[in-house]
């Protein structure tokens, strides 16, 4: 991977919050003999905090 670049947004519409993760990535491969494969694939792990674990690391 060559460059990677990651934003994200929090919005609140009424009740509901909303997260918005732009990811962006640029991949290269090369060979001389054979073939490449260059991947542009990525993991995301979205996890929720309880209230009580948010005040305590305060």
């Amino acid at each position: 991977m060559i460059h990677q670049n990651v934003k994200s947004y929090r919005y609140r519409v009424g009740r509901n919050n909303y997260i918005v993760i732009n990811i962006y990535q640029t991949a290269k491969a090369s060979a001389e003999a054979g073939n490449v494969l260059a991947s542009n694939a990525v993991n995301v792990q979205i996890m929720k905090q309880l209230a009580k674990q948010k005040k305590r690391k305060r």
